[in-house]
């Protein structure tokens, strides 16, 4: 995975995907079973977790969240401070 520079516009999805993988192992859920439960693919969800994405929804930020029972602004929590 390549370094995001906190100047990089991108950073938010870098900041989004570290935050969606956080809380998922917090809710002992795989990648398998939260693609399953928000009906998504697998391979999106390690994408949105490895930043190899450049785009998501603010829709499919929100019901990520809700399926992992965390508010919305959550997702946007810079980890790194």
């Amino acid at each position: 995975m390549k370094r995001i520079d906190n100047k990089d516009n991108n950073i938010i999805y870098y900041i989004v995907g570290k935050n969606i993988k956080k809380y998922r192992e917090l809710k002992g859920l795989t990648q398998v079973q939260l693609a399953d439960i928000c009906n998504l693919s697998v391979g999106f969800i390690s994408d949105l977790e490895s930043n190899t994405f450049r785009t998501i929804s603010l829709n499919t930020m929100y019901l990520i969240a809700k399926k992992l029972e965390i508010h919305p602004k959550q997702l946007l929590d810079d980890i790194e401070k």
